[in-house]
């Protein structure tokens, strides 16, 4: 069984936020495959699918980020799934816009929801797909600006970019992880 995780915050307010893209994305993949996440469990929305490649969950933490893996090591230790198995989908302030950066383990880089994984999971080695958000306008704090949402100009841009991680997520089910790094960095 495969676990894919889209960070975010729950409720409308931080909907489609540069903060939510983990969420975003995840309703891509939802929509994609005809899934509905309609399953609440360790504080998460969640569906499952069966794909030829076998079981896959989609997880929405709904702890808010900086808590997220309250809700993930419950969820994983539930199912039984292992840590090679999860694949985690979160923003980056550091990236351009809209460019997509996967790594197989590292630090947090001073994303919260990143440090409440390693801190529960117990490890930094696990996948991710980090969606670029850019930093914030001069002047702009960056609690606001990964709250606000994306310009009507930005979000074709980001609309692709939850598709290609979307993409690498499909890859990834039939590919190792450094596979869809190479294929998808």
């Amino acid at each position: 069984m495969k676990l894919i995780i889209g960070l975010g915050n729950p409720g409308r307010e931080y909907e489609h936020t540069h903060h939510n893209v983990g969420f975003d994305t995840i309703d891509c993949l939802a929509e994609k495959w005809g899934i509905t996440l309609n399953q609440q469990k360790f504080n998460a929305m969640y569906g499952m699918t069966h794909r030829p490649e076998g079981k896959v969950l989609l997880m929405k933490p709904l702890t808010y980020m900086n808590l997220s893996g309250e809700s993930v090591r419950p969820m994983m230790d539930y199912y039984d799934i292992d840590v090679e198995d999860i694949v985690v989908i979160y923003d980056d302030l550091d990236l351009e816009k809209g460019k997509l950066r996967l790594r197989q383990k590292g630090s947090a880089g001073g994303h919260n929801g990143i440090k409440s994984l390693i801190q529960h999971i117990g490890t930094q080695n696990f996948n991710r797909i980090r969606v670029g958000i850019s930093r914030p306008p001069a002047g702009m704090k960056v609690p606001d600006y990964v709250l606000s949402r994306f310009s009507k100009e930005e979000q074709p841009l980001m609309q692709e970019s939850f598709a290609r991680a979307s993409d690498a997520c499909e890859y990834w089910l039939e590919k190792p992880f450094a596979e869809v790094m190479n294929r998808f960095n």
